[in-house]
């Protein structure tokens, strides 16, 4: 590796360093947390008055979290049933070759398939853990059939069928 290299990834880890250093958390900052998780679209104002912070000082935090990369984001939470997904699996697969590029093989074609939702590269048994989407049993077995199926690098696929969901905190 390069000089320039080197300095550029010195500054870069720097950088990540002091603005994870620069944003305290503290007790305001967690409690500012805590309620953009339950509602990440309450107004600047409601959010002061919940934490008890003026509106200027509490949107000067929030900024100050983005900024540090604490919050890297805002999202819509979708009734699933509403939007036609009836169908939830966990999908462990494992694959038949440990190569890095048998790796990212797989995960190109995985991220191009819009059932999959997550997908996590994991220790043990398997290689990655999936969270399939779909409408119903049918639309995953073609999932399962035309997409993992189809792909050289897997071995061996088992799924875990999502009956119910009494807690489900993702976003």
């Amino acid at each position: 590796m390069g000089d320039l290299w080197r300095k550029v990834l010195a500054k870069s880890c720097f950088q990540r360093l002091f603005l994870q250093y620069m944003v305290k958390l503290d007790r305001i900052n967690n409690r500012i947390l805590h309620e953009l998780v339950i509602d990440g679209r309450l107004s600047n104002a409601d959010l002061a008055a919940r934490v008890g912070l003026s509106a200027s000082a509490c949107l000067r935090r929030v900024q100050e979290l983005e900024r540090g990369g604490v919050i890297s984001g805002y999202r819509a939470v979708l009734n699933r049933s509403a939007i036609g997904i009836g169908f939830t699996a966990y999908v462990a697969v494992g694959l038949s070759s440990h190569t890095k590029a048998s790796q990212r093989a797989f995960e190109r074609s995985i991220i191009k398939s819009p059932e999959v939702r997550e997908c996590h590269n994991v220790t043990g048994v398997y290689e990655y853990l999936l969270r399939v989407e779909v409408s119903d049993i049918n639309a995953y077995k073609s999932f399962h059939t035309d997409v993992l199926g189809s792909l050289a690098q897997v071995n061996s696929i088992t799924s875990f069928v999502v009956m119910e969901s009494p807690k489900d905190e993702r976003a």
